[in-house]
């Protein structure tokens, strides 16, 4: 589409101009062709904005495809998705792929819209086409890519970027994915050649498109509450009051329906937040981890006595959990929020619900990523249980080891976590909600608390107090100079004590790792977002059972080395 073929012009408006009429003569929505036709009627002052929506196509990234709403190569619209359903289409069947194409999506702008063209362009090349029955989350379709046998599965969603975005992943069946990765997110080379098979497509005009392919019902969205159920132990404990946010996306109707059948009391829902709405209204920034997205949240736990509080992130493929805690020693979230409450960070709630699966007798791989905790490598060496870690992602979080020891419990720092493998290949938020749910009924029923727990964990292997550097930024060009000045000026210690490890990835991956004898630092840009992110840890042992001193000392430490890595990298 667009700029294939084109000879250069002396002038870049011209050629700017040039491209931008080939879209328009190929774009197959009204509504963009309008839109784009407008920033034409602004030129010369709209150039930069030309420019922008041309600088290149979307490429498949750590989430597939992501970006903003509009007109263009460089965004989210029916041109893109119209391409990128007849490039993977035409890649699946190159495979010798056999089998459905099923296709979810969230409640995004346009996310409909793009879902069913999907199933067009799949059923006019002969295809089945499986369009879940309505707005669901990520993890359900995942699931259903193993539960239908599909050969491949589609999720419209952008998960918790800006209400501006949309985007479009691709998980594969056990076909093509292998039995590692069944109904997972695509790994190289498969993005790269998916890619390349996008970019070999003509003209739009030229795309066959067939009927809208068959409408699933509600019993895959049945299964899926069944099979997340089996996740917990039957019989146990199942007194407790939750407070529960889907922060205006698709998780709401699924996550009380799972907590039901599992026995559970309903979770009291933040009345303001529950419908899903794209405009994402209540909050600045649709995530639960930037500040003040769980005020509403945290607001409703206080003043209906909850034991936790829960937040899915719009697609519910992630979780996050806000645990009660003396408003005295509570360290205030960034944002403001209610007195006594503190979100669990990624990794405390990755080791709770490892440890809690552990100590249900589950055995098996126990895997992370290296920008994860330690915690969960010295927990797994303690128990003598198989551990790996890899790169950030899910896509290889659920490929870990060499297949000889199958996978049962995976997480990233991220809020993502993977409690049932074979249920859900992917990160799930509403199966890590239900599996923490029961570990808090659990303590509840024998008078003891989360926050308690993760204290017994740090008596028995220190501290391991993590933080995070994260800049955004609108150049991108920030995120490039700041990860050459630390690869040509690297820092010979961390909090005055000499590294034990050095390491570069690259080419593999655009990471540096860095490790002294207590400390460890991992700096990446961001996969999914236009952020430079650096991963800190501080390991403190604890002495005589003072966890409190501990906590303190690891967390002066960390503020240490937060100030120490922003200078390194010049942020």
């Amino acid at each position: 589409m667009l700029s294939r073929g084109m000879s250069a012009d002396p002038n870049p408006r011209n050629d700017l101009r040039k491209q931008a009429q080939r879209w328009l003569d190929d774009d197959p929505d009204p509504a963009s062709r309008a839109e784009l036709q407008a920033v034409l009627d602004r030129l010369p002052a709209s150039a930069p904005e030309l420019a922008d929506r041309f600088a290149g196509p979307l490429t498949f990234g750590t989430a597939g495809l992501r970006g903003p709403l509009r007109a263009g190569p460089n965004g989210m619209n029916l041109a893109v998705v119209t391409q990128a359903a007849a490039g993977l289409v035409a890649w699946l069947t190159a495979q010798g792929g056999t089998g459905p194409l099923v296709i979810g999506y969230d409640a995004r702008t346009g996310s409909r819209a793009f879902a069913e063209q999907t199933a067009r362009v799949a059923t006019g090349a002969d295809r089945p086409a499986l369009l879940l029955p309505r707005p669901l989350p990520t993890p359900v379709l995942a699931h259903a890519v193993r539960q239908l046998g599909a050969v491949a599965g589609v999720m419209v969603t952008a998960s918790h970027n800006p209400p501006q975005d949309n985007g479009y992943k691709v998980y594969l069946g056990s076909e093509l994915g292998g039995e590692l990765g069944a109904g997972a997110q695509i790994v190289p080379p498969a993005d790269v050649d998916i890619q390349s098979a996008i970019r070999a497509v003509g003209p739009l005009a030229n795309v066959p498109l067939g009927p809208p392919g068959q409408l699933l019902d509600d019993d895959l969205v049945a299964a899926y509450v069944r099979q997340a159920v089996e996740v917990i132990a039957p019989g146990g404990p199942r007194d407790l009051n939750v407070a529960y946010t889907p922060l205006h996306g698709v998780g709401a109707a699924v996550f009380t329906a799972v907590f039901a059948h599992a026995g559970f009391p309903t979770p009291g829902i933040v009345a303001d937040q529950a419908e899903p709405d794209p405009k994402f209204p209540t909050v600045s920034f649709p995530n639960p981890e930037e500040p003040g997205a769980v005020n509403r949240l945290t607001a409703l736990a206080e003043s209906t006595g909850a034991d936790i509080a829960i937040a899915n992130d719009p697609d519910a493929d992630r979780c996050a959990v806000v645990i009660r805690e003396s408003a005295a020693t509570t360290v205030p979230e960034p944002g403001g929020g209610t007195p006594g409450w503190r979100m669990l960070r990624g990794d405390e709630m990755g080791a709770l619900l490892a440890d809690h699966l552990m100590r249900r007798g589950v055995t098996g791989l126990y895997a992370t990523t290296i920008v994860s905790s330690a915690l969960l490598r010295a927990m797994c060496a303690a128990r003598d249980l198989p551990y790996d870690e890899t790169l950030t992602g899910f896509k290889w979080i659920v490929r870990a080891g060499d297949g000889s020891t199958p996978l049962v419990y995976g997480y990233e720092e991220a809020l993502g976590y993977c409690v049932a493998p074979d249920h859900v290949r992917d990160k799930d938020g509403i199966t890590a909600a239900l599996t923490i749910a029961e570990l808090a009924a659990g303590l509840k029923a024998e008078g003891r608390t989360l926050a308690g727990r993760l204290d017994e964990l740090a008596a028995e292997f220190g501290v391991h107090r993590t933080d995070q550097l994260s800049v955004r930024v609108d150049d991108p060009r920030v995120i490039t100079d700041a990860m050459a000045r630390i690869r040509a000026a690297t820092p010979a210690t961390l909090l005055g004590q000499p590294l034990t490890e050095s390491r570069d990835l690259l080419p593999e991956a655009d990471v540096v790792i860095l490790r002294s004898a207590n400390a460890r630092v991992v700096i990446r840009p961001s996969g999914t977002e236009p952020k430079l992110k650096a991963y800190l840890e501080v390991v403190q042992p604890v002495t005589e059972g003072d966890v409190a001193s501990a906590r303190h000392h690891a967390a002066t430490a960390v503020a240490a080395l937060r100030t120490e890595v922003a200078t390194s990298l010049g942020v």
